[in-house]
């Protein structure tokens, strides 16, 4: 319906209008029901696709009358292309059954790979990481040999595994030949970063606390039932840090690069140059033990400043309770900025690096703390959802404690995920509401790991839950806006460029990202980096600061597209 001399809409906002205006004229109620058939329901944020993309595998944690604190926390999940066809392939990491909490059929992990048309197929059993050696948590993929080829290293309890990609679909366990077992330790977050820029991946292992299934668990019960202890009945460890020989093998270096000296319950580990020095820092989310900041020293050794940079502790003087952790440029000044998820009451923390220290505590001005104020938080992810150029926070949740509803009415046991929007200046709305159906229902979630697995330039998601299925999101919104996505590969540096630094000069926006490795929570990423550009236009110009320090100018690049950009040997340095 057409009436003369006006114009019809072409936009949400116009239309809006325009539906203001005829009312006003008394014909808008005829013209308003038509409008929304017309252009249909307002489209959700994400699609829960787990079911439709073939997804079944289910997480077993090996619940028992004995409450190991193990049974709460595991959830690995991994997003990256094994099969080098160019499309995000899932690995599903098991946990594993305890002394009294047996499985009913024989465990297995999942790799599902992408069929490119919505589905998955699961295919570990062929690629030979079905089964399932160790109580598992986490997962951290990266080519570690610079074959070309993603490898994928698993943590748990009481040993760490290392796969091997062989480049034919399958994979070798070769974690005793390279000496990357860390045994008998509770291991939890990982991340594989080069910190002595020597081309090669090294690796950070998180360890938790000490553990053992023979003996017995600490006990304690809430109103005569028995629960879970808090994690500070449960000792905690010294983090780990391999050196890659760049043969094949590995060497412990935790004592003579430092790291050893930092004993806490660590669980979320995220790799970035903190300072801009050139060189890859680690931050540390620690459970009831204060977080670090450790800064690369340049040679083999990390000092930690987390005191200085006021990261540790709350403004109490109290270490919270640590547990996913993610850093980017949330509020557009080039410097990263870091992301802690808490337990309930303590809020999940944001931390704006002005350049300096100390840190500014952003938690209340972002408005997270009162978003977050009853949640148990774990996996967490700046992403640009709707591509508009300014990173979002996608936060997964979920209790410990399965009688917290009757201790404490206003927290729950299954929580809802969260999803908030950045209005530009690192104040954050919740828009959950709009996020789709997941976010309006409870779940125990634990890792969450994020890529664009339909290669449409919109950054999807994927987080599991506790003895449950994984739930898969597609992204609906973000292909609205313009955006550039790029994949780095390392020559000289690291093959998957891990630890570089890219600028995007965007008409009059400096847009500043980072490939990281580690983040979020016991969860690996899609490598590449997109930019959202809004309805920017004009010529996109990169500038590239590779892990070795020298420094790459990519001109003249086309939006709505990824990019393979290839290290440049005769590069300035």
């Amino acid at each position: 319906m057409k009436l003369p001399g006006i114009s019809q809409p072409n936009s949400a906002w116009s239309r809006r209008r325009f539906l203001c205006a005829l009312s006003a004229a008394g014909v808008g109620q005829v013209l308003h029901s038509n409008l929304l058939r017309a252009t249909g329901p307002p489209t959700t944020i994400f699609s829960d696709v787990t079911a439709d993309a073939g997804i079944t595998w289910r997480q077993f944690n090996g619940f028992s009358p004995d409450r190991y604190l193990i049974e709460t926390m595991g959830g690995g999940v991994g997003m990256f292309d094994f099969d080098n066809d160019e499309k995000l392939d899932i690995f599903l990491l098991n946990g594993g059954e305890t002394p009294r909490g047996k499985s009913a059929k024989p465990l297995q992990n999942a790799l599902y790979r992408n069929l490119g048309n919505g589905k998955f197929a699961e295919v570990a059993a062929e690629a030979g990481l079905h089964r399932v050696h160790n109580y598992g948590m986490g997962v951290a993929v990266a080519d570690f040999d610079n074959d070309g080829h993603q490898d994928i290293f698993t943590t748990g309890f009481p040993n760490c595994t290392l796969y091997h990609n062989n480049g034919n679909g399958t994979f070798t366990d070769v974690t005793a030949d390279a000496g990357i077992q860390n045994p008998r330790r509770w291991a939890t977050g990982a991340a594989w970063f080069d910190y002595d820029r020597d081309g090669f991946l090294d690796l950070v292992v998180c360890n938790y606390a000490e553990l053992s299934f023979e003996g017995i668990a600490p006990k304690c019960e809430s109103n005569s039932v028995r629960t879970y202890c808090q994690q500070t009945a449960y000792k905690g460890m010294p983090l780990t840090m391999y050196h890659n020989n760049r043969n094949g093998t590995f060497t412990d270096v935790s004592q003579s690069s430092g790291v050893d000296r930092f004993v806490g319950r660590a669980l979320g580990v995220v790799a970035i140059d903190i300072d801009d020095d050139g060189w890859p820092d680690l931050f540390v989310a620690r459970d009831a033990s204060p977080n670090l900041l450790l800064l690369n020293k340049h040679d083999g050794t990390f000092v930690d400043a987390g005191l200085e940079a006021e990261i540790a502790f709350d403004t109490n003087g109290n270490a919270r309770a640590g547990m996913g952790v993610d850093a980017g440029d949330v509020n557009g000044d080039g410097h990263p900025d870091i992301v802690v998820t808490n337990f309930n009451f303590e809020f999940h923390s944001l931390f704006l690096n002005r350049g300096i220290f100390p840190f500014e505590d952003w938690t209340r001005s972002s408005r997270l703390a009162g978003f977050t104020r009853a949640d148990v938080g774990w996996g967490t992810h700046f992403l640009d959802y709707d591509n508009d150029g300014f990173l979002d926070l996608i936060v997964v949740n979920g209790h410990v404690n399965e009688v917290i509803e009757d201790l404490q009415p206003q927290v729950k046991y299954r929580e809802q995920p969260l999803l908030l929007h950045n209005t530009a200046d690192a104040v954050f709305e919740d828009v959950s509401s709009k996020a789709g159906s997941v976010f309006s229902q409870g779940y125990l979630a634990r890792g969450l790991a994020i890529g664009d697995w339909d290669n449409d330039g919109a950054p999807d998601a994927i987080f599991t839950c506790i003895a449950e299925h994984p739930v898969l999101l597609r992204n609906n919104v973000g292909q609205e806006n313009s955006w550039i996505g790029i994949r780095l590969v390392g020559s000289t540096s690291n093959r998957d460029a891990i630890g570089a630094k890219l600028t995007l000069q965007v008409g009059d926006r400096k847009l500043v990202r980072w490939v990281t490795s580690g983040s979020s929570y016991l969860s690996s990423h899609d490598k590449r980096v997109i930019f959202g550009i809004g309805s920017k236009t004009g010529s996109l110009n990169l500038e590239i600061r590779w892990p070795n320090g020298g420094t790459q100018h990519v001109s003249n690049l086309v939006a709505k597209r990824y990019h393979t950009i290839r290290e440049d040997t005769n590069r300035t340095g």
